[in-house]
């Protein structure tokens, strides 16, 4: 399973992306208010719509990273990885060792700053050639990493 920290992570980037398309809106609703050409009922309609948007933002922020949350996980074997991830569009993909080309580690500020990081798994071919495996902690990662690389008496791809 993934680690609970990433939920404060996807509410953080929930409540930013919220804020801006809700200025944005607040943009339009005083551009609205100041040009000549928009009707009253323009003006209203922009406006009343302000509050559901805002309250949709808010839902977003902080219910659905849990919802999200309760929908990701992964599982190692000896065969490889599978990852499943989506709520409403559920993705289960299967990485198998063979197939593995390099594997990569991310870590962004705010991932930093909570001991996260993004496994990124590269493999031949065009779908799904890169998968990536979000809100692990920074040991896990790095144990996955070394788990997943082939072995000396491997064959690497």
């Amino acid at each position: 399973m993934l680690d609970p920290r990433v939920m404060v992570l996807d509410r953080i980037a929930g409540s930013i992306v919220g804020a801006v398309i809700l200025m944005i809106h607040l943009i339009v609703i005083v551009v609205l208010w100041l040009t000549r050409f928009s009707s009253k009922w323009d003006v209203i309609f922009v406006t009343v719509s302000w509050f559901p948007v805002a309250a949709l933002m808010l839902w977003l922020a902080v219910r659905w990273p849990a919802i999200n949350y309760r929908h990701s996980r992964y599982r190692l074997d000896a065969n490889g990885i599978e990852i499943w991830s989506g709520v409403v569009w559920r993705d289960a993909v299967f990485v198998p060792r063979s197939r593995i080309q390099h594997i990569d580690l991310s870590r962004g500020p705010i991932e930093r700053s909570y001991g996260l990081a993004t496994l990124a798994i590269h493999t031949a071919g065009t779908e799904h050639s890169r998968v990536e495996l979000r809100g692990l902690d920074y040991g896990v990662a790095l144990a996955l990493r070394d788990a997943l690389l082939p072995k000396n008496d491997e064959p690497a791809v």
